[in-house]
């Protein structure tokens, strides 16, 4: 009886944390779950500046011999959501370092940098003839800055979101902006009568 009775309590707690699986999905894919910020947008985000920055006749002039050095500061988000805009970022360099046309420092590892330097200069464990020189790095020519902002608007059972992503280009010597763009996104969800 004891183990009739354990079993059935083994069958019922199967049942009670009911099965689940995890499927692996398209990372492209259009990624549509809520009005808020996600996977889709910041794809397109990426896409849309990369494309308009390397069409941009000053930029094709200026990439066309030489591969320009940048830093990425980071983008405000100005937005009521927590968004990572490092994501952003990170994706719009890893697509602009791979069209062959520019170069990246990065300023958030400068700390880490220097305790590499004060190591191999004055620890005494590093071969002075491999070790990397103080003073030798190469400093950025232009920064890439921007914001992303939002504004929501709700009526009833309908919630609209717009997104705009603002990027810019700035000479870090002449303070001049070489370059400038905006993607703007729209969301907008009804909720149903049930409210699903």
């Amino acid at each position: 009886m004891i183990r009739v009775l354990s079993m059935m309590m083994l069958g019922a707690a199967l049942v009670l944390s009911g099965c689940s699986t995890v499927d692996y999905g398209d990372a492209q894919a259009r990624e549509t779950v809520t009005t808020d910020f996600g996977s889709t947008d910041l794809q397109m985000i990426a896409a849309k500046m990369v494309d308009d920055m390397l069409v941009f006749p000053p930029i094709v002039q200026m990439t066309q011999n030489r591969r320009p050095v940048l830093f990425v500061d980071r983008v405000k988000n100005k937005t009521t959501e927590h968004i990572d805009t490092e994501s952003i970022t990170d994706t719009i360099q890893s697509k602009l370092i791979n069209s062959g046309k520019f170069r990246f420092v990065d300023m958030s590892v400068v700390d880490r940098v220097r305790q590499q330097l004060d190591y191999q200069s004055e620890s005494g464990m590093v071969d002075p003839s491999t070790a990397a020189q103080m003073g030798r790095q190469i400093g950025a020519e232009f920064m890439l800055y921007g914001n992303l902002s939002s504004i929501v608007k709700r009526d009833g059972s309908t919630k609209d979101v717009y997104y705009k992503f603002t990027l810019k280009l700035l000479n870090i010597q002449s303070g001049i902006i070489e370059w400038t763009s905006e993607k703007e996104i729209r969301k907008t969800r009804k909720k149903s009568l049930f409210g699903l």
